[in-house]
């Protein structure tokens, strides 16, 4: 199997929008994915959360088939979400000074891809 790591930095929610669509459009194609909410990319999860935010069915879809691997806890507590992540039952990536390793995911035989 195939295994794709989307890494979203961006805090704009347009760009967020196409990892979004691209994680979910991967899994329904048979790639193991695994987003890692990153960077400016942590503080949309608040909003992303309430649905009336446009795209947050696809947000919702995202966690409920477990395709969220992680966000940042450096960058989630540096922009106010770090309690809003462990309510979303979000998990922690820290493993690198407080923020996701990448290697990790190049270890496990991912291809890493930036937004």
């Amino acid at each position: 199997m195939k295994k794709i790591a989307l890494v979203a930095y961006q805090g704009e929610l347009m760009c967020f929008s196409h990892v979004m669509l691209y994680a979910l459009d991967y899994a329904e194609k048979g790639y193991e994915v695994a987003v890692i909410i990153e960077g400016a990319a942590t503080k949309l999860i608040t909003d992303l959360a309430k649905p009336e935010t446009p795209f947050a069915a696809q947000y919702r879809q995202l966690r409920e088939q477990g395709l969220i691997a992680c966000i940042c806890k450096a960058c989630a507590t540096k922009m106010g979400t770090y309690d809003e992540a462990r309510e979303q039952g979000l998990l922690m990536g820290s493993d690198m000074h407080g923020h996701p390793s990448l290697e990790h995911y190049t270890r496990l035989g991912y291809e890493v891809m930036t937004f």
